[in-house]
């Protein structure tokens, strides 16, 4: 029996069509907005430009129905975009290539890793398994989204919407596993150590 500190188990998901139908495919009950994607995707690659970020190879892992995809390609043209998914149901509709966020290999590591909604579907372990590939994945910069414990006691998740068969592990064991290969900049993006772009003291949170 879980402890008043723990985090319950969730249960076993198939991310087959049924699931895709619910959360991305239905517009009454669909997470995906493009508006947000948009927004969302102009603040990230524009942030990166600033920055100076060189963005070539960009990798979205748990990539879903591809909204990033197309957002990449315009702020981003010369960028080779590799999408991953767990899913066989999607590999095979949208031609991306199966893998999971856990134990994905590549040849070299990516300029732009994004990885949105994936995390908060695994337990702590795995979850801090995934983040450190994540960190062997990325050269430069990661986007991470994932719906932290606090989101929800605060409120700030939409229930209607959001999957509520998810762990709600809490924000310090993101943020804590992260920093052990990125430096968090603010708004869902971390830099990795491994890149050589130079920062003022009040754009990251420390740990460089």
């Amino acid at each position: 029996m879980p402890t008043p500190h723990s985090t319950p188990p969730a249960p076993a998901i198939d991310f087959d069509e049924a699931y895709y139908q619910r959360f991305y495919f239905d517009p009454k009950t669909s997470v995906a907005d493009p508006q947000h994607i948009e927004r969302l995707g102009a603040f990230v690659c524009s942030y990166l430009h600033y920055l100076r970020v060189p963005v070539l190879r960009v990798l979205d892992v748990g990539c879903g129905i591809g909204l990033w995809r197309d957002v990449v390609a315009r702020h981003f043209p010369q960028a080779q975009f590799h999408g991953v998914e767990v899913s066989a149901y999607l590999c095979e509709r949208f031609g991306w290539e199966r893998g999971s966020v856990l134990d994905y290999r590549a040849s070299a590591p990516f300029d732009l890793v994004i990885c949105q909604g994936v995390l908060p579907y695994l337990n702590a372990a795995d979850a801090q398994a995934a983040m450190r590939n994540l960190a062997r994945l990325s050269q430069g910069a990661l986007y991470v989204e994932a719906v932290t414990r606090e989101d929800w006691e605060q409120d700030i998740v939409d229930q209607t919407l959001t999957d509520t068969r998810q762990y709600r592990h809490r924000a310090q064991l993101y943020r804590r596993t992260l920093a052990e290969g990125f430096t968090e900049i603010g708004g869902g993006l971390w830099l990795s150590h491994r890149a050589e772009v130079p920062l003022f003291a009040l754009e990251h949170m420390g740990g460089r």
